[in-house]
């Protein structure tokens, strides 16, 4: 029995500015839509909040005036945000939330079909029997790209998709696909769990509750974590910091209500000697992660992301003791990635001709039991 994670990253649509050459490309951008959603989120609208919303609308050409830019749009249901007095500049109208209903948010773009295809192609090589998977679009997406894209390309579709849709307003969500004698009993969300900050997790911890064929039960804990695209270093860290704490609580309670088989994995967007990650890789906890497993079969590249460099190992798989002891091989699926300026620094998909067409800038990892 083979279980996988691979942050995939290319279904059907995507966010405009997630879908250029590079993040840093569209980083401004997602900086500019969550500092404009925080802002009109506060009870009042203070002068100096006034302000900062116009100047970042008209950083991003047509937001101001038209209501829409290349990669961000504002929806506006009951009253209006902006006004045009006449022969003045434009002014912020209202003075606090309760004054209008709208939003900002960010316009899709579709993704590249090949990238859709080759996805395919690798979940296909991998071959799991329970894929996790970081970035899906929404479960309607996941059925489509299970159902029409995996057949396309020879794979056969999975009997069970989920995903429980997460906090994250660009709509990238973490789901799972599974076999037909792999059952999906139960799943549990943390969306919205809170501590003296406020919410902890940006997607979701999801848990997926799996009835194994042999009648044992396996808890799947499915992660994306706060991302180093954007927001400061400082306040990122600090984030996945009490994500994964909160993760390890959780993981811990499961194991004190008896559960023996639980994996804890996904895209923790850190590397493993950093300290945002010890409460999930130190102080006491007894995971596993599968890429220092014994029977962990690599490739010279201990990362993860992008050419493989220690500073991209950001993907997990977490066991725990009692499914590590189940292992019978572990490894890491690259084809999929384009290695380095020319794609050379590694094999990959012959059907993968250019950085555009990859699957992911993420490996697949996965792990037989």
């Amino acid at each position: 029995m083979r279980l996988a994670t691979f942050n995939i990253e290319n279904m059907f649509e995507r966010p405009a500015a997630m879908n250029l050459p590079e993040w840093s490309d569209g980083r401004q951008v997602l900086q500019d839509f969550s500092e404009l959603n925080n802002l009109i989120s506060k009870t009042v609208y203070t002068s100096a909040a006034k302000k900062k919303l116009l100047k970042i609308m008209e950083r991003n050409k047509g937001l101001l005036t038209q209501g829409r830019s290349k990669y961000i749009r504002r929806r506006e249901v009951r009253g209006k945000l902006v006004k045009k007095p006449r022969g003045k500049p434009r002014i912020i109208r209202v003075d606090g939330r309760r004054d209008w209903i709208g939003w900002f948010e960010l316009v899709e773009d579709q993704i590249n079909e090949d990238a859709i295809s080759n996805t395919a192609r690798i979940i296909k090589l991998v071959g799991a029997d329970m894929m996790c998977l970081i970035e899906a679009d929404n479960r309607i997406a996941l059925t489509r790209f299970n159902d029409a894209v995996l057949k396309q390309v020879g794979g056969t579709p999975y009997e069970h998709a989920m995903l429980i849709d997460g906090n994250d307003a660009r709509g990238i969500d973490v789901g799972i696909l599974t076999r037909k004698n792999l059952t999906i009993d139960s799943m549990v969300s943390h969306v919205d769990d809170q501590d003296s900050t406020g919410k902890i997790f940006s997607r979701d911890c999801a848990e997926y509750r799996v009835r194994l064929p042999g009648g044992d039960r396996l808890l799947l804990m499915n992660n994306h974590f706060k991302s180093k695209g954007f927001g400061s270093q400082s306040s990122s860290n600090k984030k996945r910091k009490r994500q994964a704490g909160r993760v390890r609580k959780i993981y811990d309670q499961r194991r004190a209500e008896g559960w023996n088989l639980i994996a804890v994995l996904g895209d923790f967007n850190d590397t493993p000697d950093r300290a945002p990650l010890a409460p999930l890789l130190r102080n006491g906890s007894d995971l596993i992660d599968v890429m220092v497993h014994p029977r962990f079969v690599g490739d010279g590249r201990v990362g993860t992301h992008g050419n493989g460099t220690k500073s991209g190992k950001l993907d997990y798989i977490l066991l725990s003791p009692a499914l590590s002891n189940r292992v019978t091989m572990a490894g890491i699926e690259r084809r999929g990635v384009w290695g380095g300026k020319h794609g050379t620094l590694f094999p990959h998909l012959p059907e993968i001709t250019n950085a555009l067409e990859a699957a992911s800038d993420h490996a697949a990892l996965w792990v037989d039991f």
